[in-house]
C-alpha cells in the first residue's frame, strides 16, 4: 500500500514558511516594506525565496561584513590630518553648515582651495585624464568600477603598464563585476611588470556571501598627490558613446588643490580593505608635494556605502542640498528612484517655489530600470517637480546642482542600490563658478528633453502597467 507524503511534504512546506518568515521579521525589522516583499517569494517559491533573499536580498550579513572595514577606515582617517578649523573658520555660514554637517556625518577634507575643471563628455575627460596618466612622476592610483576589455579599457592598461616600467608606482582596484567585463590579458601584462591590482571583493567571498550585492561603484583617480578625478564616467569605448545605446552624457570632475589628499584618503581605505596592505600614512606622503593652492572652489569628499551608520553621508548630503536649496534644484539621474525621505524632501522644495527639475533617459541600460524611473517621476510631479526624458542618448549623470552654487558629482544615483547596497563616492563643491558651468549643461541638456507628464504615465496600457508592478517588486527585493 503506497503512503501518501503529499501531507508530510505540505505540512514540512508550511514550517520552513513560518520559520523563513521568523527569520525575516528579526534580520528586516528596520525596513518593513521587505518584509511584505519578501514574504510573499517566501510563500510563492519556497526554499528558493530564501535562498534568493540570502544572496541578494538581506543586509544584516552586509551590515557585519563590512563592520570591520568601517572600523579600519576610521584608524586610517588618523593618518591624515584634515583640521575641522578650516569649517569652523569658514567665512559663507551656509557654506560653514554644509560642511560641518557633512563631516559631522563623516565626510572628509573640508577645504577652500581647489580649482575644479568640469567634463560632460567622455572625449575630454579621458583626453585629460590619459594625459595626466602619461605625465605621472611618482605614482598613479586609480579605483573604477568597470574597466572595459576595448579600445579605450586596453589603452589605459596599457599606459598603466608603461608608467610601471618607468618606475612609477601603479595601484589599480576595480569591483569583480567591472574585472568580469575587463582586459584581461592586458591586466596580466600590467602585473607582471610590477602593477598593483586587487579586486574589492574576493571571488572566492563573491560565490559564498552576499557581498555581491555590494558593489563598488566609485569612479577616483589620483595622480602624484596633485590631481584628482572624480564622477560617473566607467573606463570603456561606450563612455564615448560607441556603445549600443549611442552618443553618452555623464559628468565627473578634475581637482587640483587640497582636496585631492581627501580623494586619496578614500582610496587608501578601500585599498586597505580589498589588498590588505595598510593604509600608507598621508601625512608624511604629502610632506613632498607641491599642492597648488590657487584655487577658491570649497570642497569636501563624501562617501557612502554598508560599511558606514544607517544614514548613508551621501543620502545625508543629497537631503541636506535640497533641504538647504531657495531658488532651484537641477538633478540628472539614470536610476532615479529615491526612497520616500527623497521624494518628499524634492515635493517639499517644489511647494515652497524652488525650481525643481529631474533628467532621466528615455531607455534603460538595465532591466527594470525605466519603469522604477517613471513612476518614482509621477509621484514627486504631482507635487510640482518637473521631470525630463533625455532623448539624444543615454544619460548616465549623477549630478546635483543647488542655487547655482552648490555642486554633487560623483557616482552616486537616486537609488537604493547607491543609497544602500553600493560604495559610492561624490564630490561636493561649493564654487559659483563651477555652478554656472553645470546650469548652463543643464540648460544645454534640456534643449534634447521631453517634459514626461502626470497624463502620460495616467495612460500607460494594460501591458505596460503590469510590466511597471513587476518592476516596482523586483526594486524592492534589494
Amino acid at each position: 500500500m503506497a503512503i501518501d507524503l503529499m501531507p508530510l511534504v505540505e505540512l514540512f512546506i508550511i514550517i520552513s514558511d513560518i520559520l523563513f518568515l521568523l527569520v525575516l521579521l528579526v534580520t528586516e525589522k528596520k525596513n518593513p516594506s521587505k518584509i511584505v516583499v519578501w514574504a510573499l517569494v517566501f510563500l510563492i517559491l519556497p526554499f528558493v525565496g530564501f535562498i534568493l533573499y540570502i544572496f541578494i536580498g538581506q543586509t544584516v550579513y552586509s551590515d557585519r561584513a563590512f563592520r570591520i572595514k568601517s572600523l579600519n577606515d576610521e584608524k586610517t582617517k588618523e593618518l591624515v590630518d584634515y583640521d575641522k578649523g578650516v569649517a569652523d573658520n569658514e567665512e559663507v555660514p551656509e557654506y560653514r553648515q554644509l560642511a560641518k554637517t557633512m563631516q559631522n556625518f563623516g565626510s572628509i577634507g573640508y577645504t577652500t582651495n581647489n580649482t575644479v575643471r568640469l567634463f560632460t563628455l567622455g572625449d575630454d575627460k579621458f583626453e585629460a585624464l590619459y594625459s595626466d596618466l602619461r605625465a605621472a612622476k611618482r605614482y598613479i592610483y586609480l579605483e573604477y568600477y568597470i574597466i572595459r576589455n576595448d579600445e579605450l579599457g586596453n589603452e589605459l592598461m596599457n599606459i598603466l603598464t608603461e608608467k610601471v616600467k618607468e618606475g612609477v608606482e601603479v595601484k589599480l582596484l576595480t569591483d569583480y563585476f567591472g574585472w568580469g567585463k575587463g582586459p584581461q590579458k592586458s591586466i596580466k601584462a600590467f602585473k607582471a611588470a610590477g602593477g598593483q591590482f586587487a579586486l574589492f571583493h574576493s571571488v572566492i567571498a563573491l560565490a559564498l556571501s552576499p557581498k555581491k550585492n555590494n558593489r563598488n561603484h566609485r569612479k577616483l583617480a589620483v595622480i602624484d598627490g596633485e590631481i584628482g578625478y572624480c564622477g560617473g564616467f566607467n573606463i570603456g569605448d561606450e563612455y564615448l558613446g560607441k556603445g549600443p545605446l549611442g552618443f553618452w552624457r555623464d559628468t565627473a570632475v578634475r581637482v587640483v588643490g587640497s582636496a585631492v589628499p581627501a580623494i586619496h584618503l578614500r582610496f587608501e581605505m578601500d585599498w586597505e580593505y580589498a589588498h590588505g596592505t595598510p593604509a600608507q600614512n598621508l601625512a608624511d606622503l604629502y610632506k613632498d608635494v607641491k599642492i597648488d593652492e590657487s584655487g577658491d572652489a570649497k570642497a569636501i569628499v563624501v562617501s557612502g556605502g554598508p560599511d558606514v551608520a544607517e544614514f548613508n553621508p551621501v543620502r545625508m548630503q543629497y537631503l541636506t542640498m535640497i533641504n538647504n536649496a531657495k531658488k532651484s534644484v537641477y538633478i540628472h539621474s539614470p536610476y532615479f528612484i529615491p526612497d520616500n525621505s527623497l521624494k518628499d524632501a524634492l515635493s517639499l522644495a517644489a511647494a515652497r517655489g524652488v525650481d525643481v527639475k529631474v533628467i532621466i533617459p528615455d531607455k534603460p541600460d538595465h532591466l527594470f530600470v525605466f519603469w522604477n524611473n517613471i513612476s518614482s517621476a509621477y509621484d514627486v510631479m504631482r507635487n510640482g517637480v518637473k521631470v525630463y526624458m533625455y532623448n539624444r542618448g543615454f544619460v548616465h549623470s549623477k549630478t546635483m546642482v543647488v542655487d547655482g552654487e552648490f555642486c554633487s558629482v560623483g557616482s552616486a544615483n537616486f537609488d537604493d542600490r547607491s543609497l544602500v547596497l553600493n560604495f559610492e563616492t561624490n564630490l561636493l563643491v561649493m564654487s559659483k563658478q563651477l555652478g554656472a558651468e553645470m546650469n548652463a549643461a543643464y540648460e544645454e541638456d534640456l534643449k534634447y528633453c521631453t517634459e514626461y507628464t502626470k497624463e502620460k504615465f495616467e495612460h500607460l496600457t494594460l501591458f505596460q502597467s503590469i510590466r511597471l508592478v513587476i518592476s516596482r517588486l523586483f526594486v524592492n527585493l534589494t
